[in-house]
């Protein structure tokens, strides 16, 4: 283990403790990843001291719980090179932040218009357009997936037309790791007028995003899969189109003036912020930001592709595993199923050796029935993780095989 890695893996301390009288080898990054202590000591610090609702208060508390709250919208802002604070939209997560894409975007689209989306995608970027296209008389469009787990590119422009009026496609797959060509892809769709929306709950944590050099129309993610807190997400969206678009919800805080004949509602971003909102999660996210852009992030996302890659040689040694997604593009995720063996049993014995993965379809059943299976095993990395603990996940594959082939 490099010297780099173990000073970082100090950082974490839901990483040092023993899982069924085994060290912990935590290889569930893709569904969430652990907490350095800095973002769990600025949690605590704010309901400690600061502890106050935002906006409006006329105390000191709420003074300086509302300074660390948009101080915190400005740290994000510039994470993702956003042109302005404005742009950032506090959510629940990824789901809500598409969500909200779909209800308030998607009140502009007619019958007959179209919405692109690819046979990877998370059920949260699959189910609201459903909706939206029942809602609506549009039509859902999918952009095929070939056997390796890629995009297939040439049928994706084939599927362009000024029909289309949003593309909404993940950045990377969260159950085959893929890296998709969103640049490219952007830079077409905007080609016959559509905007694009991109699901980045998977890449954000692994390399720098900069919206505006991917002209994104929106970008979605979650704190809790960034080493920060659950409950607390962000949509970026560019400001015309949001200052185009009604609220999602109503409530407190998104209204500039209420009456019984009429409301108006307020400027961005508060207008798609009704309530009290997760203040401790995003100060929690904001010092996960701060941690991570105090890292050399080159170096880590080689250390993670070296993860992958010795996955990739010890699984070619394995005569009875077979990788669900193969994709020349790839981030470190690792899915795969034992030939023989129900991916939740693997699992199990896994879990018995003290090692954490993710099994079942990843909410991502349509990917998962064209490959044949009704889950996968899916082990994925942070650049926590070291070589030796992909070693011992293969070893206790090793060990789950005398019990379930």
């Amino acid at each position: 283990m490099s010297d780099l890695i173990q000073r970082l893996r100090a950082d974490f301390p839901a990483l040092h403790q023993e899982i069924n009288g085994k060290p912990l080898v935590y290889l569930d990054n893709g569904a969430t990843t652990q907490k350095p202590q800095v973002v769990i000591d600025a949690i605590s610090d704010y309901y400690r001291h600061d502890n106050s609702n935002v906006h409006r208060g006329a105390h000191t508390l709420s003074d300086r719980a509302t300074h660390a709250f948009e101080q915190a919208r400005k740290t994000v802002q510039q994470f993702i090179n956003a042109a302005k604070p404005e742009e950032i939209i506090w959510t629940r997560g990824t789901t809500e932040s598409i969500n909200l894409v779909a209800h308030s975007f998607g009140d502009s689209l007619q019958a007959g218009d179209q919405i692109l989306i690819s046979a990877m995608e998370h059920h949260a970027n699959i189910v609201p357009w459903q909706m939206l296209a029942q809602r609506k008389g549009a039509e859902l469009k999918v952009i095929p997936v070939n056997e390796r787990g890629e995009l297939d590119y040439p049928a994706f422009v084939e599927l362009l037309n000024d029909r289309v009026k949003l593309v909404s496609i993940v950045h990377v797959s969260n159950a085959l790791g893929t890296i998709n060509p969103v640049e490219d892809m952007i830079a077409k769709a905007h080609a016959v007028g559509a905007k694009v929306l991109l699901d980045g709950a998977q890449s954000t944590a692994h390399w720098d995003i900069d919206v505006q050099a991917l002209d994104v129309d929106f970008f979605a993610f979650s704190g809790h899969k960034l080493f920060g807190p659950t409950g607390i997400g962000v949509l970026y969206g560019k400001e015309a189109l949001l200052e185009a678009m009604p609220p999602y919800q109503t409530g407190g805080e998104m209204i500039e003036h209420v009456s019984f004949e009429q409301t108006t509602f307020n400027q961005l971003p508060f207008k798609f912020e009704p309530g009290t909102p997760n203040i401790a999660g995003v100060i929690g996210l904001a010092a996960a930001v701060d941690y991570l852009q105090g890292l050399d992030r080159d170096a880590l996302l080689a250390h993670e592709h070296q993860l992958l890659q010795r996955a990739r040689t010890l699984a070619a040694d394995m005569a009875e595993l077979r990788l669900i997604g193969d994709a020349e593009h790839k981030a470190s995720i690792f899915g795969f199923v034992l030939n023989g063996a129900h991916p939740a049993d693997v699992g199990t014995l896994l879990d018995q050796q003290g090692i954490a993965v993710r099994t079942g379809h990843h909410c991502a059943m349509p990917i998962m029935e064209q490959f044949g299976v009704p889950g996968s095993v899916r082990a994925s990395f942070s650049f926590y993780n070291t070589v030796d603990e992909v070693d011992a996940l293969f070893a206790g594959l090793e060990k789950a095989k005398l019990f379930l082939l």
